[in-house]
């Protein structure tokens, strides 16, 4: 990861609104404690998953192209089959600026997707989480965004 990646994400979370594609059913899963911090931070997040009608209080989206008023930015969650499709919807509801998270998985991410995003002039970001670039995140995000920031990596 470099420096123009860390710019990006800083970029990305200038947006106080914005939609996260794939938060799960489960209040324990990972993208749940995401979605709660951002929420915390006072961002207007704005959750996607056809499987939900609402989610930590907020209504929860089926498609990006349904929310009202649009967004200009997406967080996606989802595995790399479902990215292709979402990055589609995302260029069909106008947002050119698109998370690709990856955690400790598979992330978001495909080449499929990222030829998708490119031939749809969208801005991307891949190889990150956005815990490593909130302001005062827990330990192990900072540690882990400090790897990912000087060696390209999670340590060995």
């Amino acid at each position: 990861m470099d420096m123009g990646t860390e710019q990006l994400a800083h970029d990305f979370l200038a947006h106080r609104r914005f939609a996260f594609v794939g938060v799960s059913r489960s209040p324990d899963d990972f993208s749940r404690h995401l979605l709660r911090e951002l929420l915390n931070r006072d961002y207007d997040v704005v959750p996607v998953n056809p499987a939900l009608a609402e989610v930590e209080g907020r209504r929860c989206y089926r498609r990006v192209q349904e929310i009202a008023p649009p967004v200009e930015a997406a967080l996606l969650m989802t595995a790399p089959l479902v990215s292709e499709r979402v990055v589609l919807e995302c260029a069909q509801a106008g947002i050119k600026l698109v998370w690709l998270h990856e955690g400790a998985g598979a992330g978001a991410a495909s080449p499929l997707t990222l030829a998708t995003c490119k031939a749809h002039h969208m801005t991307t970001i891949t190889g990150a989480c956005p815990y490593m670039y909130l302001p005062n995140a827990g330990g192990l995000h900072r540690i882990h965004g400090f790897f990912r920031r000087h060696f390209g990596r999670w340590a060995a």
